[in-house]
């Protein structure tokens, strides 16, 4: 069996010592640049593999944090990961992804494992149906979290997400100056706290323009295809002329619908979705969205839990990233 290399094996090869072989590995800025190299290029040439596991024992860290999401099959789930790996990268961190797949208990088991796991941190997009429960097991774990796009408590805990309401109203209020007046509203269960804001924004905007509000159709959104009661209302004696969508991809379904039916979104009907998906700005016609910069919630949420691990306090904080509108060709409205 071949023998193992060690630290020292390093530094002779290197022609430093093992102590500062050593604090090349713990990216100390003692260590000069050509030194640094060296060591770099003794451990290559010897095989040296660091064992960071030790390391992370004698310094109480492990490097790693927990990304708890409830749906990685979505691509906006996907952006969220861009954001946060730009910020960990940088810090020598590693996240280890689970899927909670909206099961509140399957969450809790994989919580558990995590911490087991020995992570320093917490991002959890909380699984419809958590409580505030959720949040006092993982103070009971002593794990730092950050709550991202969802919030189980409106008070406690950290919490980075868009500013649903804001963003939802922005595109009412756009529908209305280009004379839309009866808007629908689809993909609207209040299961989690994202979709509440988003419906309460809906609600207000609609109540301010005196204008009907309860147009609330409620989908499932894991089935694009299933558009709800909207096929009927649309062919109804009083229909809809406009409708803001939860999301891009339940948008995206109901432009083909539209398109099927020989309706052209933007001139006969305005569909608005939300995410702003890479595919919105480039379907047929261009979708108009809620910009709800998914990478930027993604850098916020990583470098407030950094923060957290590093300055671990009782006092919780909330960012909201502002709402904006990415009008397009969908809402029939003028085209910035």
């Amino acid at each position: 069996m071949k023998k193992a290399v060690t630290l020292n094996s390093v530094a002779v090869e290197a022609g430093v010592s093992r102590a500062t072989a050593s604090l090349v590995l713990r990216d100390s800025p003692l260590v000069s640049l050509e030194t640094r190299d060296r060591v770099i290029c003794a451990m290559d040439k010897l095989g040296y593999i660091y064992n960071r596991g030790a390391a992370n024992l004698r310094g109480q860290k492990t490097g790693t944090i927990g990304l708890v999401l409830c749906d990685i099959g979505s691509p906006f789930y996907s952006q969220l990961m861009l954001g946060i790996d730009e910020v960990i990268v940088d810090a020598n961190i590693v996240a280890i992804l689970v899927n909670s797949a909206e099961n509140p208990d399957r969450q809790l088991r994989q919580i558990r494992r995590l911490r087991e796991h020995g992570v320093d941190g917490l991002i959890l997009c909380p699984a419809a149906g958590s409580s505030d429960a959720l949040l006092s097991e993982i103070e009971r774990l002593h794990l730092p979290c950050v709550q991202v796009l969802r919030h189980v408590s409106q008070r406690n805990g950290n919490y980075v997400g868009p500013d649903y309401a804001d963003g939802t109203s922005l595109a009412v209020t756009h529908l209305v100056r280009h004379g839309r007046r009866k808007i629908a509203f689809l993909g609207g269960r209040p299961v989690h706290s994202a979709a509440r804001e988003r419906l309460d924004g809906f609600r207000k905007t609609l109540k301010k323009h005196k204008l009907e509000h309860d147009l609330i159709i409620p989908t499932h959104l894991e089935n694009l295809s299933d558009l709800g009661s909207f096929p009927e209302l649309l062919a109804s004696s009083t229909p809809p002329d406009a409708v803001v969508c939860y999301n891009d991809m339940l948008a995206q379904s109901v432009m083909g619908y539209l398109l099927a039916r020989g309706k052209m979104p933007g001139r006969d009907f305005a569909v608005i979705g939300a995410d702003d998906l890479p595919q919105s700005a480039v379907s047929f016609p261009t979708l108009t969205t809620i910009v709800t910069d998914p990478v930027g919630v993604g850098r916020n949420a990583a470098r407030l839990l950094l923060d957290r691990i590093d300055n671990p306090t009782t006092s919780s904080t909330r960012i909201l990233v502002s709402g904006q509108l990415m009008i397009r060709q969908s809402c029939g409205g003028q085209l910035p």
